[in-house]
């Protein structure tokens, strides 16, 4: 069954998104400070009720653990839609000291995902379950935009 096509599983957890973001995080663990965190666990820094938003300043600047959160999200969509299409794609951001900029994933020629960013001091989500629908919006973003547009991909 294809990435893209799934229905949102019931638990969130198991969601093709939520795994592929599980899986860069634990690459990124080269020296095994990690192991006996739960998979689950990793991903807490994503999850930002209305509590937890509530308290942070309405204007800020992003610290480089939360620019790396954002950078691995996107790592994680990039590699999904590899997955689906078989075009490489690589991200880029921009970003200003005061958390705005954009994020451009691309294939071949193509921009297959173009998001804007502000408030990026503010980047999580209510719950897992919203992390995993926001993922997979964007793989389904990307892949859509290859399959219209092969032959700008694979240029």
């Amino acid at each position: 069954m294809s990435v893209t096509t799934e229905a949102p599983p019931a638990d969130a957890a198991s969601a093709p998104f939520v795994r592929e973001l599980i899986k860069v995080w634990r690459a990124q663990d080269s020296h095994g400070a990690w192991e006996r965190k739960a998979d689950l666990e990793l991903l807490e820094p994503y999850i930002l009720d209305k509590a937890a938003r509530r308290a942070l300043p309405i204007i800020g600047d992003p610290d480089p653990d939360t620019l790396w959160r954002l950078e691995l999200f996107f790592n994680a969509v990039c590699l999904l839609v590899e997955k689906e299409t078989g075009v490489m794609i690589t991200p880029m951001l921009k970003m200003s000291h005061e958390g705005f900029g954009r994020m451009v994933l691309i294939g071949g020629r193509l921009i297959v995902v173009n998001k804007q960013l502000r408030d990026v001091h503010r980047f999580g989500f209510d719950n897992l379950g919203k992390l995993a629908e926001e993922g997979d919006k964007y793989v389904r973003s990307g892949v859509e935009m290859i399959r219209k547009f092969p032959e700008v991909a694979n240029y």
